[in-house]
């Protein structure tokens, strides 16, 4: 009767044993990626996993983390980002995971790792903090089959040689294709050529991406050439970093917005990534579509209607590393010369340092976009955030491009709301990437996750001072684990490879 009795108790007893978890979230107002507004709940954690989404009263965890007063989200995605340039430096990642970026997906703007089998395999043997995918870059693929021989268009045969090596990216995992028109070699690359790579996705269920071939004088028609591929090709095709950088495009974002949603209602699915800044960064030389370098007409034609003398700040000049951090206007008065000679004479000298070291480099951060366009361009319900940045360059995007979005855009602004911020930065960047279980909050899907403070959550990074760390992210999960907490990255290289699915 007693081994009776105690049978009933220890069996009724089992609905009192408190639910275990590894790592439990209590009491953070949890954005869950899709845009629905926020609530206030708990999030259990079990190994690389999200275990449970609500009442968790009753539970406990072996971690225990206090989000009362803070935002929970999924991990940011950066879907543009340059960042794989420091990872070997940094694995741990700051520049990202101080932000709230638990993935970013590389290859862009026409370059990448060539085989990315290879770079995917490195990542593999040598994990960094957060999840790596890329796309495999047109200017790489036409590198290796042109050579130096670049300055002109491809033959068929050529062609052919980069399709080769395309599918072999494909098979490795690339998410598709991605150009960058403005550089060299892909500016001298004819659309024909562009439009038979990417004829290659389809196959695989690839997308496109695309530094227009112009972003300034020829910007309507290289918007254009996107749209044809998309159309043609039937695959996916995305906008990089979508600007209107020329004063005689100020104001016509919704002229640009208007050709974009005509194409969507024809059946092309075309969408946007974008960066919080009036300002780029890049070579000096992508200036000069012509690639009249010492044309003085063209120079003065650039600082009145593309950027300013002042606007141009040299973030890393080989020739004279003085001028870094400085504008072309002050190192024309300091050199007593009119800015667009000083323009051309800039690059002159440029030429002639590389002659004696290919690493001569002419990166610049050029003011040319309107604030207002930006707006514009971000509030698009098909824009998702990106950062375009690295980790040691001037431009403050590669240390606050998505904590910019949050303290400046939506608190300070009100330019969108959280839950769309939110949106743009997790599930509508994972479907326009074609990433699947991250980007949202829910059971089964990986423990990307980013706490921060919504009162707090502030970029700190100037083109002064480019690395400056954020403040408001308060801690960061890259599949399950604690990659970055109280303004310190944790040592954990937890990321894995994303491939396309």
């Amino acid at each position: 009767m007693t081994k009776i009795f105690f049978s009933i108790v220890a069996f009724l007893c089992l609905g009192c044993q408190k639910q275990k978890y590894e790592v439990v979230i209590r009491g953070g107002m949890l954005f869950d990626g899709s845009g629905n507004p926020g609530v206030v709940t708990d999030l259990a954690i079990n190994a690389d996993t999200i275990a449970f989404v609500g009442n968790l009263s009753k539970a406990i965890g072996a971690k225990e983390v206090n989000g009362n007063g803070l935002i929970l989200a999924a991990g940011f995605i950066d879907t543009h980002s340059h960042h794989d340039r420091g990872l070997s430096e940094d694995p741990s990642g700051l520049a990202l995971v101080s932000q709230g970026i638990t993935t970013i997906i590389v290859g862009q703007d026409g370059g990448s790792d060539l085989p990315l089998k290879k770079y995917f395999q490195m990542l593999i043997d040598s994990p960094v903090a957060v999840n790596v995918g890329s796309y495999s870059g047109h200017n790489t693929l036409r590198d290796r089959v042109l050579g130096d021989y670049f300055k002109r268009k491809s033959t068929q045969s050529e062609i052919d040689s980069m399709v080769k090596l395309l599918r072999v990216d494909m098979e490795a995992g690339a998410f598709g294709l991605s150009t960058g028109l403005e550089y060299d070699p892909g500016i001298y690359s004819s659309k024909e050529e562009v439009l038979q790579l990417a004829k290659v996705l389809p196959d695989y269920k690839g997308r496109y991406i695309s530094h227009l071939r112009s972003e300034d004088r020829y910007f309507w028609d290289a918007l254009q050439e996107i749209v044809t591929i998309g159309r043609e090709v039937k695959v996916p095709v995305q906008i990089s970093h979508f600007k209107l950088a020329m004063r005689g495009l100020w104001g016509k974002a919704d002229s640009a917005l208007l050709l974009l949603n005509e194409a969507r209602k024809e059946g092309v699915e075309i969408t946007a990534d974008l960066y919080p800044y009036t300002y780029w960064s890049s070579t000096i030389r992508v200036l000069f579509p012509e690639r009249n370098f010492r044309d003085e007409k063209e120079a003065a034609f650039i600082l009145k209607e593309v950027t300013i003398a002042e606007g141009i700040i040299f973030s890393k000049y080989g020739p004279n590393p003085d001028y870094n951090g400085k504008s072309l206007a002050e190192v024309a008065s300091l050199e007593k010369m009119s800015p667009e000679k000083m323009l051309v004479e800039i690059i002159k000298r440029l030429d002639e340092c590389r002659k004696k070291n290919d690493d001569c480099g002419g990166s610049i951060v050029a003011t040319s976009m309107d604030e207002e366009d930006v707006k514009k361009l971000m509030k698009w319900p098909y824009t998702n955030i990106c950062s375009d940045g690295t980790s040691a360059g001037r431009h403050p995007r590669g240390f606050g491009a998505f904590t910019r979005v949050l303290g400046h855009y939506v608190r300070d602004e009100k330019t969108i709301a959280m839950s769309e911020a939110i949106y743009k930065m997790t599930g509508l960047a994972a479907d326009q990437i074609g990433i699947k279980k991250r980007g949202r909050i829910k059971v089964g899907n990986y423990a990307d996750l980013v706490l921060f403070d919504e009162k707090s959550v502030k970029d700190e990074a100037t083109i002064q001072n480019p690395q400056l760390v954020s403040k408001g992210i308060e801690q960061v999960w890259v599949n399950g684990k604690e990659v970055f907490t109280k303004g310190n990255v944790t040592g954990n290289l937890v990321g894995k490879v994303i491939y396309r699915q």
